[in-house]
């Protein structure tokens, strides 16, 4: 069934990955960004969909007027790991979506899928930020206003991350023959998950929505956990690297979690498996930025 789909933080690393895949499955395409947005990853995509630039509309009304939106989803989302101020966390990830889902209500959208975290919300203002939205988005779905989805994720990696992500800088630094590193003891133990997995459970969770109760949570996760220092001598055997590696040189954040894995009992339900193990999503990143690398030198 083809269906027109709003998406949030489509130039985004997870947005970017879902546009791509909603397109490929031939449904209509609308994305919210800045006018300012770096479009690099979704630059061969714009001409198949429709953008609109947040900053240059009075309301976000004007989009659901211009077209029927049957689903809308938020991917959009600011960490905190720019020392952004606190009121720019709040308003990027509850005062922003709890306009367009106020707006999405009121036009009578189907269904908002909003893109959560496992992380407790007291660890930090992105988590906390993220948790008060969640619990608008249920009360809208327990007074009958939408359907809502939280999608709540693990750690997500994969190709054209951005830097300041975990995997991302690790696979780097190791990559570009970085000296040495500092790191924790690496005891913590994290679900991390290949991004195209995630993009394929959003879809199965979209396509499973027939006869669904008005508000769901899922975990996106692969069900397992591996160390941080598993994954960081994982990732320098991968690349080869001869990066020194300082683990203990740095000490755990206050309030750090040390196991998070995702209950994926309802993901399985709907018939969705991982496929990417970590193995194999560093190997996908290793090959994806070699074949970068040999495109910009055979121009």
């Amino acid at each position: 069934m083809k269906r027109c789909f709003l998406v949030t933080g489509a130039t985004g690393f997870l947005g970017s990955h879902l546009i791509k895949r909603l397109l490929r499955e031939e449904q209509d395409v609308v994305i919210l960004k800045r006018s300012f947005s770096d479009v690099a990853r979704i630059a061969r995509e714009l001409s198949r969909l429709k953008a609109y630039n947040i900053d240059e509309i009075s309301d976000v009304a004007q989009i659901f007027h211009d077209q029927r939106i049957d689903v809308v989803i938020h991917t959009a989302t600011c960490y905190g790991r720019q020392n952004e101020e606190n009121q720019h966390i709040v308003e990027t990830n509850l005062n922003f979506p709890l306009r367009l889902l106020e707006r999405a209500a009121s036009f009578k959208v189907e269904i908002f899928l909003n893109t959560d975290t496992v992380l407790p919300r007291g660890l930090n203002g992105y988590a906390l930020s993220k948790k008060q939205f969640s619990e608008w988005g249920r009360q809208f779905a327990r007074e009958g206003k939408i359907r809502f989805i939280d999608a709540a994720l693990e750690h997500i990696y994969g190709e054209d991350d951005s830097k300041s992500k975990f995997v991302t800088f690790l696979f780097e630094s190791m990559r570009d023959g970085v000296p040495e590193l500092n790191l924790t003891a690496g005891d913590q133990k994290r679900d991390f998950i290949y991004v195209e997995d995630v993009v394929e459970a959003y879809w199965l969770i979209l396509a499973h929505q027939g006869a669904a109760e008005p508000y769901q949570r899922y975990e996106i996760g692969t069900g397992k956990t591996v160390s941080i220092r598993e994954l960081t001598l994982k990732i320098k055997d991968i690349l080869h690297s001869e990066t020194k590696l300082n683990f203990g040189a740095v000490p755990y954040r206050d309030g750090e979690v040390m196991e998070s894995k995702a209950d994926i009992s309802g993901l399985e339900s709907l018939g969705w498996v991982p496929h990417t193990d970590i193995e194999k999503g560093i190997s996908e990143m290793m090959n994806y930025y070699n074949k970068m690398k040999s495109t910009k030198m055979g121009k």
